[in-house]
Parts: structure tokens; sequence; C-alpha cells
């Protein structure tokens, strides 16, 4: 993952996703807790963007720990941080890359939401952040990640969208134009993004293109298997449903054998 992306976009990227229901999110993972490693107390997330989901697994009782390679995406987390000041183990944010990651401690549970494994392009990319799963996964640990998956891509092809939201400040339009790669299995997703400020009427514009690439179950599980790790679930995110070829966003449970 380049790391400039979420460069200018992170200004807006939460006011973008402002529609996007973390705390429904949060209560479906925590869910999957329960049922897999229901005396888990610790979360590391892989790729945390600006701490929703974190903010929401604090609220849930869990010490959480967010790991995110853009640095102003991590300074946005930060300052939201400050309104957990004071209180008992809030929120820790960490500006790093997930591919070489190594802290001092292990987890019960390793999150990577929003599609962040997506953002793993290359072969190396992806094993490289599932050896950071590996060395930061406790015993009888679970990680947990939601991804493009690849039939699904494949059959209902990713196309041109608009979507437009405003707040008090500024009113947002982001074009998507997605690129598929078939022989990388890769979409480049072009944003072009224009910004209208209320109070002046100023337009500004920026373009970012993010590279994600879909995958598919049986090349993830050589993946994990060849580091001791093993699938035990595996449905449509936020539905519970099997997996289907339009079941464009999938969710997966991994252990530690």
């Amino acid at each position: 993952m380049n790391k400039k992306v979420f460069d200018i976009y992170s200004k807006y990227y939460d006011l973008i996703y402002s529609d996007k229901n973390y705390g429904a999110e949060a209560d479906y993972i925590c869910r999957t807790v329960r049922k897999f490693k229901p005396d888990s107390k610790t979360i590391l997330d892989l790729g945390c963007g600006t701490g929703k989901h974190d903010e929401e697994f604090y609220k849930r009782g869990y010490i959480t720990t967010g790991i995110e390679l853009s640095e102003n995406m991590h300074r946005i987390a930060e300052r939201n941080s400050v309104n957990y000041s004071g209180k008992e183990n809030p929120p820790v944010y960490i500006n790093a890359d997930i591919r070489n990651l190594i802290l001092k401690k292990k987890f019960d549970v390793i999150v990577s939401l929003f599609h962040v494994m997506n953002y793993q392009t290359s072969n190396n990319d992806l094993l490289s952040a599932v050896k950071t799963v590996k060395r930061h996964l406790k015993p009888d640990g679970i990680f947990m990640f939601d991804f493009w998956y690849g039939p699904a891509v494949l059959q209902d092809k990713p196309i041109k969208r608009l979507k437009k939201i405003s707040d008090s400040e500024f009113t947002v339009r982001r074009y998507t134009s997605p690129k598929i790669n078939i022989n990388k299995n890769t979409v480049d997703v072009n944003f072009r993004i224009s910004v209208k400020e209320k109070k002046s009427g100023k337009v500004s514009s920026f373009e970012e293109t993010h590279s994600m690439r879909y995958l598919f179950l049986p090349e993830l599980e050589i993946i994990f298997n060849s580091n001791n790790l093993k699938f035990v679930h595996f449905e449509e995110w936020m539905t519970g449903k099997n997996l289907n070829d339009k079941s464009w966003s999938a969710f997966a449970v991994v252990k530690h054998k």
C-alpha cells in the first residue's frame, strides 16, 4: 500500500463515510468474538483509519490498539482520542506499516476492517501482513477481516459511481472510476474529489488512486495455512449469509492453530 494513499483524502474521509454505521459493525465483530474467543480483552486493529471502529470497541469494554500507515489518518485518530483522555485504557494509535509491524505484545483478537487486506496488492505485501498477524496473535487467538470476494467482483464488475455528501462546512462530490486488471486480480479505483466550501463558495478538487486486490478463498487458505493459521469461518459481511457470486464483501475468521 502506498503511504500517499489517504493523503488529501483523509481530510474528508469521515465526512464521506459519515453514513457508515460503525456501531453496527462493531456489534457484528463483537458477536463474532463472543462466539469464537469469548474470553477476549485486547484487540489489535490493523489499518485503523481515523479510529472509528476502535472507539466503538472501547465503548464495548475492549482494550484496543490501532495501527495506521497514513500519517494524516493517524493524526485524526490521535486527535479524536482526546475525547477519552483521563479514562482507563483509552484507544492507542500507532503510525506504522502493518507489513513490518513488530510490537512487544500479543493480542486476543486482531481485526483488519474496511478492506485493508485488499490494499495488500502484491503477494509479498499479503504474506507480510499475514506474518504480522501470526507474530501478534496469542495462542488460540482469532483474526477477523473483511475483503472483496473475487468471484463476485468478476461476476458483478465495478462501475463508475458518484457520491455526494455535505456537512455544515463542505459539500463533497466523489466520482469513482474503476479499472480492473484481470491478470493481477486488482482494481485501480480512481477517486476524483470535488470540494465546495459553503462559507466562501470556493471549489477545489484532487485525485487519488487506490489499488485493491480482490481475493479468493483457496489462495487465502494457502497463505494462512503456511503461517500456522487456520480458516474457521467465512460468510457474507454483516449478513451472515453463505458467500455467492453477488457477495462483493466477504468476512473471514482465522484462528491460531
